[in-house]
């Protein structure tokens, strides 16, 4: 059997070059999100540098190390996706060849050693240019990182020679788990249907589709529930994770949708040529559904992502403008609080000292674990003039001395009155909880004393009787933004930072996706030279036939965006309910620019594939395809 899946799988190639290049991608970004992750984690400050500039350098590792998590996860899931769909198609396609096998005394298990020896070549194949790309992109991440400011200049990921190993059992590991569904349904063909055509008859919704989808639908409805209670740095990835196992329980369910889709279309197909694509839609179900599966990943991630981002983003924003009361934002880089407060017209003005510092977090067994946080140094009185500040527990007013006010992303497991253990450079080795902030997405994640404030940068957020006069006179002191510029450059900051996690999360799963539009589209436009050849002996010109044939793919398309915004929507509505639950603000983005560049990609993908391989399947003369079937 195995000598037989070499011959197949050299007959049958044109079919896997999409699954391959899967792999491959897979494995290259494996290799190198791992590399790029382990080196990372393992690197050390360069001895000598200034406790600040430390902590913004462990700051960068840390985003880098959460980043190539993602990029794992997102790679191993697409590539998984991308194998597992065109096994499943190729496997409905040979339905009739897996039974003459059948037929001639394979036994169950024989005809699953074919696919799987055929998965196991395509994994070779696939790994061992994988590993070959794997440097080259390993230093494209890491450029990619630096320039994004994801982690310090210079940085890259080192070669390990263990990473060969865990890179041949990825793309090895992947091809196989790809095909393991496809060659249990295979092991199923009955040997009798060699003698009919089984194309159209052969069951789509098979027991093991109904199980998967529920199963992961059950499991996305749970995870889609739990967004909100997480709630904090938890919510992103666990609705990233919740949009995976969505995509996977659509995906199962998709032959369901396929017609109730279809229908409308019936209405907006006139003509023959409406009618046959409309009657192709509606009997190729499982090949539509192959089609609009990719289609929906990537309108699932690229507008799912970028929705819950922009969720994020938005709510962080009105956040800041529901909390800060004051008129103008001074920026200085010196302390200038005598310059400010002699002002005419000035009624209120707070400073705030930027000061990054390490808090130690209880860890039960594993003791104390330090971990760098940002926090802003004040004076309670005047910050709480300009700052709608309202603590949980305890007093802001006694942030005197070696004392903290702390919120939940700062640190877990403290009450008012615990001393906390931190390393803050010349200042005391553990500080008092005096009050415990609210939950927030914009807002410090600590406040301490302005005694603990080095000399330095101050930022003075404040108040006044005339603003436009205020301004003027203290553009002495610093740059002078009102406060609605001060919150529209703050949003574009944060935007930037959305960016370029979006381009190097949906940057990637866009070229896996286009790779599974164009193989979807080829496979399934292999099969079905005596079905056009059949349609042209009726009448039909060459053009006609290549014109229906446009039609049913853009109506799948349409089938692909439409599931691919279900999974979408629900991400970005549990982002919101997680956010409402946080800070209590009401927001959800919809990234339609996104959303139109998704689906103008998929538009052109799929058009421009569909025209080119129908020209390709009606380039041999009808009559001869027709006189060639039995």
């Amino acid at each position: 059997m195995l000598l037989m899946a070499l011959r197949t799988f050299r007959d049958r190639w044109p079919v896997f070059v999409g699954a391959i290049v899967s792999v491959c991608l897979g494995v290259a970004l494996v290799q190198s999100s791992l590399l790029t992750l382990v080196s990372a984690a393992t690197a050390k400050v360069p001895p000598g540098t200034p406790p600040a500039e430390a902590r913004a350098v462990r700051d960068a590792f840390t985003a880098a190390i959460a980043l190539m998590g993602m990029t794992l996860g997102l790679a191993f899931f697409v590539a998984i996706f991308v194998v597992s769909s065109t096994f499943a198609f190729t496997v409905a396609q040979r339905r009739r060849d897996l039974a003459l096998l059948r037929l001639t005394g394979a036994g169950r298990g024989q005809v699953r050693t074919l696919l799987v020896g055929e998965a196991l070549l395509l994994g070779v194949l696939g790994s061992a240019i994988g590993i070959a790309l794997g440097l080259p992109v390993m230093r494209l991440q890491g450029a990619m990182l630096t320039s994004f400011e994801l982690a310090p200049p210079g940085f890259t990921g080192e070669w390990r020679s263990w990473i060969v190993y865990v890179s041949a059992g990825t793309g090895i590991g992947v091809a196989v788990l790809g095909v393991l569904a496809a060659s249990r349904r295979a092991s199923r063909v009955r040997p009798l249907e060699a003698l009919r055509d089984v194309g159209a008859a052969a069951r789509v919704m098979t027991g093991s589709r109904w199980v998967i989808g529920l199963l992961f639908l059950a499991g996305s409805i749970a995870l889609l529930i739990l967004v909100p209670a997480v709630g904090g740095d938890g919510a992103l990835p666990l609705s990233m994770n919740a949009t995976f196992t969505l995509v996977t329980a659509l995906a199962a369910l998709s032959p369901l949708v396929v017609p109730l889709v279809a229908a409308p279309f019936g209405a907006l197909f006139r003509g023959r040529l409406g009618l046959l694509a409309h009657a192709n839609l509606r009997n190729g179900v499982r090949r539509s559904a192959s089609t609009a599966a990719p289609i929906m990943v990537l309108v699932a991630f690229a507008v799912g992502m970028a929705g819950m981002t922009g969720t994020l983003a938005d709510a962080g924003r009105a956040e800041i403008v529901r909390d800060l009361r004051a008129d103008l934002v001074v920026d200085a880089d010196r302390p200038a609080d005598e310059q400010v407060a002699a002002v005419p017209g000035i009624t209120a003005f707070s400073a705030e000292a930027p000061l990054s510092f390490d808090i130690g977090e209880d860890e039960g067994e594993d003791g104390i674990v330090y971990e760098g946080t940002n926090a802003i140094a004040v004076d309670p009185a005047a910050y709480a003039e300009t700052h709608l500040v309202a603590p949980v527990a305890g007093n802001l007013a006694d942030l005197r001395g070696a004392t903290i006010a702390l919120s939940p992303g700062a640190a877990t497991g403290w009450q008012v009155g615990d001393l906390v253990p931190v390393h803050i450079d010349g200042g005391p080795d553990r500080l008092r909880v005096v009050a415990l902030l609210p939950n927030t997405l914009a807002g410090p994640s600590a406040l301490l004393p302005m005694d603990l404030a080095p000399d330095g940068p101050r930022r003075y957020v404040v108040r006044a009787a005339d603003p436009a006069a205020a301004a003027t006179a203290l553009a002495g002191v610093g740059h002078v933004l009102t406060t609605a510029q001060w919150i529209e450059a703050y949003n574009d900051e944060q935007q930037q930072i959305s960016a370029h996690i979006m381009v190097a999360l949906i940057g990637m799963a866009m070229v896996y996706t286009v790779i599974a539009m164009i193989n979807a589209v080829v496979i399934a436009a292999s099969d079905r030279r005596a079905e056009f050849a059949a349609a042209r002996v009726t009448g039909l010109t060459r053009g006609q036939v290549v014109l229906a044939a446009l039609a049913e793919s853009l109506a799948v398309v349409a089938i692909g965006v439409l599931l691919g915004m279900v999974s979408a929507t629900a991400s970005i509505v549990g982002m919101a309910f997680a956010v409402r639950d946080l800070v209590g603000i009401a927001v959800a983005s919809v990234p339609w620019a996104m959303f139109g560049s998704v689906v103008a990609i998929a538009v052109v993908v799929v058009g421009v594939t569909s025209v080119l391989t129908s020209l390709t399947a009606t380039r041999t003369p009808a009559i001869r395809l027709v006189a060639a079937r039995d």
